[in-house]
């Protein structure tokens, strides 16, 4: 066998590897993300919706806006339990939430509760009341931040991310992804919850 010939044979040798080795990547890192994401069945627990915090925590003050520009922040909603929805238009798995969210303040929604769906649109209330007429929201406010700070002050890199806040102002739990938050399972998982923590007060 010739110098060339073991030579071609060595790199024809490593393109294999590097192909197979690459292709192991994909498929591990293939799984890893559906092991994240869940099954549709997984995602149906109220366990793997609401990953819950061992203590709460404190969060950041955020500024955002109402539909009439007024300037709020989340002590606006002191005394009641809140779930914080980080979303934009141009999310596909945010337009897709969006009807289960309003579902949930629909079936939730009163003195005690709130669904605070928080727009990130730089385009700002117009896009939103566009989108939200589109497909008929009808029990959620509309709030915005055009500046996209309370997502990075919040901690929230990826869309859409839902905080569940305790009437004090603190996270109890959140969610990075979408869910069906109108489910009978989330339902279920949500008003003990909530009326558990108000009889404690």
């Amino acid at each position: 066998m010739t110098r060339k010939v073991i030579i071609t044979c060595m790199l024809l040798a490593g393109l294999v590897g590097v192909v197979l080795f690459g292709s192991n990547q994909f498929f591990n890192a293939d799984q890893d993300s559906l092991a994240m994401s869940g099954s549709n069945s997984d995602r149906n627990k109220p366990s793997d919706m609401i990953p819950m915090n061992e203590n709460p925590r404190p969060l950041k003050s955020v500024s955002f806006t109402n539909a009439k520009g007024d300037a709020l922040d989340l002590s606006n909603w002191r005394g009641k339990f809140v779930l914080l929805n980080i979303w934009a238009t141009w999310c596909a798995p945010c337009r897709e939430e969006m009807p289960t969210l309003d579902n949930l303040q629909q079936q939730l929604g009163g003195p005690d509760f709130e669904v605070v769906a928080l727009s990130i649109d730089r385009a700002g209330v117009g896009v939103i009341k566009k989108f939200y007429n589109k497909i008929g929201i009808k029990h959620l406010g509309i709030y915005v931040d055009q500046t996209m700070k309370a997502s990075t002050d919040l901690g929230t890199y990826g869309l859409p991310t839902t905080l569940l806040i305790s009437p004090e102002g603190l996270e109890l739990g959140r969610l990075a992804g979408p869910a069906k938050w109108d489910s009978p399972e989330m339902v279920a998982f949500l008003r003990p919850l909530i009326t558990h923590e108000i009889q404690e007060k």
